[in-house]
């Protein structure tokens, strides 16, 4: 895997682990009693973005590092995962 690829995996990967992350422990101006006017009840009140960002940097970046090493050590390649023979005949 060229080091492209490991930047591209560890964005996908940061990517999808913020929104996963996002919704986990949020609560709404509705739970909070609080709806402030011209805002729809539903969103947040507390959501402090900066540790979230922390906290899915930190996930994201072990995940990332166990990606990494079953790619990097086990030899897995690309034909490997190719179940349907779509790269051609190996």
């Amino acid at each position: 895997m060229s080091i492209t690829g490991f930047f591209v995996l560890y964005a996908v990967t940061w990517f999808i682990c913020l929104w996963a992350m996002l919704p986990i422990g949020l609560r709404t101006q509705e739970d909070e009693n609080e709806v402030v006017a011209g805002t729809q009840s539903g969103a947040p009140a507390n959501l402090n973005f900066g540790r979230k960002i922390k906290m899915v940097t930190i996930v994201s970046t072990l995940i990332w590092i166990v990606m990494v090493s079953a790619i990097f050590f086990s030899g897995i390649t690309l034909n490997d995962l190719d179940i349907f023979n779509v790269l051609g005949e190996r």
